[in-house]
């Protein structure tokens, strides 16, 4: 049975047929202008096919990055059909514009072919000896016919495919002992060789949409298909206060809208729901499971039944409450504190001190700030939460209040743009001890990073005799004796920097007990 050309088809055919009726007739120079008009409507067809192409391309690229697991392997298949359609039109390209100038030189254009009656180039560039391209093109277009079928199911799109891009000459008169780059090119009119080319051109890019359609039905890009049907139960939340309620949605995906199913735990029916919703009040703690079935009947009468099961669990009221820093608070001091309550959103935890020693403020979410007062004083902190409309209280937790302990001593400098702090007990270089404009002091074990300010300190350097010599400095800066000192000072020597006088955030004014080792090298 025979296999009916497309609407398509039968026009690019005529034109075809026409075509190789001129080229049998020793025409002139005005009619081989309709082969502009031909050359011209095949290019606005296949300008319109690359456009649908890319367009599915698009498509295909949106979806792939939305779901790569799903769309990947097509859009692979896409991505390989889209680079051998455009070598091949690429390529057919190139050989319109080597023809035109051949015959109209290298200012030429293909869409306004002068010599459009030259029976020499196309033969000279498809057929010349060695360097003749009807060959290399002959194979390029067996080679992409035969990969495009390979991704073709449809017997009536192979068809037209197949016949779109043969390379098989007639077997008439006129072609008997000639290839099918002779009886393509050989003493073919300019005009008629790129209209031919531009056909070809035309066919690559119906052959690629094919193709992308296909891909795209595979991959359901447009379509939205069932093809499960499960049960599945949507909990408000897993966890539930004790005297709070569980709520959850049981659905069935993809049912018939215009159907509601059957709801049934613990073998009763439960009352019709508009949005499936089921509660039930937890008075006990523990983990629990809900367990039923959902009953639809189908359109031709048959009862589907899904069974469902779903964990939870029921909890004491309670509260996670952790310092950031420590397990005690620090007078003073803005003590980063996170609040959060197992199964409620930030926004429904509240929290306060009750025993008036400090404050506390929420920063963000659960994260607060909690800045004590009194030292030796407990600080407690009370968490309360918001469920189902109602506040409920979730505990009390005590924390001890201390100062904060004493920052230590550094010289401060920055070696390759990077800031270091010096501690001692290795040698520290003299022109970085002469950059330096001072020392600093901080908390700064790994936990805690809190700057103090220094207030003033004395450094004791010694003499050849072996007498300390102590200069003193009113701020937290070397004082210009301090600074003649250590000009004086050779490799190897060393002084003390002592007596550091800082107060920190908390404003408590101390006298540091650590000192200082500085050895010059």
């Amino acid at each position: 049975m025979s296999i009916p050309d497309t609407p398509r088809q039968k026009m690019i055919n005529l034109m075809y047929i026409v075509l190789m009726a001129l080229l049998a007739l020793n025409v002139s120079s005005d009619v081989l202008n309709g082969f502009s008009l031909v050359d011209e409507s095949l290019s606005r067809t296949t300008g319109n096919a690359t456009e649908q192409n890319e367009t599915i391309y698009k498509g295909l690229s949106d979806a792939n990055l939305l779901n790569p697991e799903k769309i990947g392997p097509w859009f692979d298949k896409a991505k390989q059909v889209k680079l051998l359609s455009d070598s091949l039109y690429n390529y057919v390209e190139q050989l319109k514009v080597r023809i035109v100038h051949h015959a109209d030189g290298k200012e030429g254009n293909v869409s306004h072919i002068v010599n459009k009656e030259d029976l020499e180039a196309a033969s000279y560039i498809m057929l010349a000896p060695g360097t003749g391209a009807g060959k290399t093109l002959f194979r390029q277009i067996n080679s992409y016919r035969d990969t495009i079928l390979t991704l073709i199911d449809d017997p009536v799109q192979q068809h037209i495919i197949r016949n779109n891009l043969t390379t098989e000459i007639p077997k008439s008169e006129g072609s008997t002992g000639k290839n099918w780059q002779e009886y393509m090119f050989e003493n073919t009119p300019v005009a008629a060789a790129v209209t031919l080319l531009t056909k070809l051109q035309s066919d690559v890019r119906y052959a690629e949409g094919e193709v992308l359609h296909l891909l795209t039905q595979n991959t359901d890009v447009q379509d939205v298909r069932v093809n499960r049907l499960q049960a599945y139960i949507i909990p408000a939340s897993q966890h539930v206060v004790r005297g709070g309620t569980y709520r959850a949605q049981i659905i069935l995906a993809a049912v018939d809208s215009t159907q509601r199913p059957a709801i049934f735990i613990g073998g009763e029916r439960q009352p019709d729901s508009a949005d499936g919703w089921y509660e039930t009040v937890c008075n006990r703690t523990g983990e629990f499971t809900l367990d039923g079935y959902l009953e639809l009947t189908q359109h031709n009468g048959e009862i589907l039944r899904r069974d469902f099961s779903q964990k939870y669990t029921v909890v004491e009221p309670s509260a996670t409450v952790s310092a950031t820093l420590m397990n005690v608070l620090y007078a003073g001091y803005d003590n980063p504190v996170s609040i959060s309550v197992p199964g409620v959103p930030a926004g429904g935890v509240q929290a306060s001190i009750v025993n008036g020693n400090g404050t506390l403020k929420r920063i963000a979410g659960g994260a607060y700030i909690v800045h004590p007062t009194v030292v030796g004083k407990d600080a407690v902190i009370k968490v309360t939460a918001t469920t189902d409309g109602q506040a409920r209280s979730m505990g009390e937790y005590t924390y001890r209040v201390r100062q904060l302990p004493d920052p230590s001593p550094f010289i401060e400098y920055t070696e390759d743009g990077t800031p270091k702090r010096y501690r001692g007990g290795r040698g520290l270089s003299k022109a970085v001890l002469m950059n330096t404009p001072g020392i600093v002091a901080a908390i700064d074990d790994g936990l805690l990073n809190i700057n103090f300010r220094v207030l003033g300190f004395e450094t004791v350097f010694f003499d050849n005799m072996g007498n300390a010599v102590p200069e003193v400095s009113q701020s937290s800066s070397f004082s210009d004796r301090q600074k003649d000192m250590f000009r004086r000072l050779s490799r190897g020597k060393r002084f003390y920097i002592s007596r550091v006088r800082a107060i920190g955030p908390d404003g408590v004014e101390r006298l540091l007990p650590a000192s200082l080792e500085v050895i010059v090298n």
